[in-house]
């Protein structure tokens, strides 16, 4: 059952994550052809609640979606089993919404 649950989260985050990189890939395009430096990128972003909701919901469904997939791959290849599996999956995915928050914070609102 915790399987079938995984599977469906990740799937949800995959669905959730189609728009947001196809966002992202079209703001990178815009601001490198529009010739902006990383301080005019951060002069906009700075104090913007609607970047901070866009990337911190990116960054939310990326640990997840990671967090699981890792999961699965360690399973397969690496033989780990429950609960040392589920473990890996939890320090995986706080890691990396840990890290991810932090970027967004930094990129917002620092």
């Amino acid at each position: 059952m915790l399987n079938l649950r995984l599977y469906i989260l990740q799937r949800i985050t995959a669905l959730l994550m189609a728009p947001l990189v196809l966002g992202h890939l079209a703001v990178m395009i815009y601001a490198i052809q529009g010739g902006l430096s990383a301080e005019e990128i951060l002069g906009r972003t700075q104090g913007s609640a609607v970047w901070f909701l866009f990337y911190g919901t990116f960054v939310i469904a990326v640990a997840i979606h990671g967090a699981i997939g890792l999961r699965a791959i360690v399973h397969e290849w690496g033989g780990l089993k429950r609960p040392a599996l589920d473990l890996f999956m939890w320090v995986v995915g706080l890691a990396l919404l840990s890290l991810g928050a932090r970027a967004v914070w930094a990129v917002t609102f620092a």
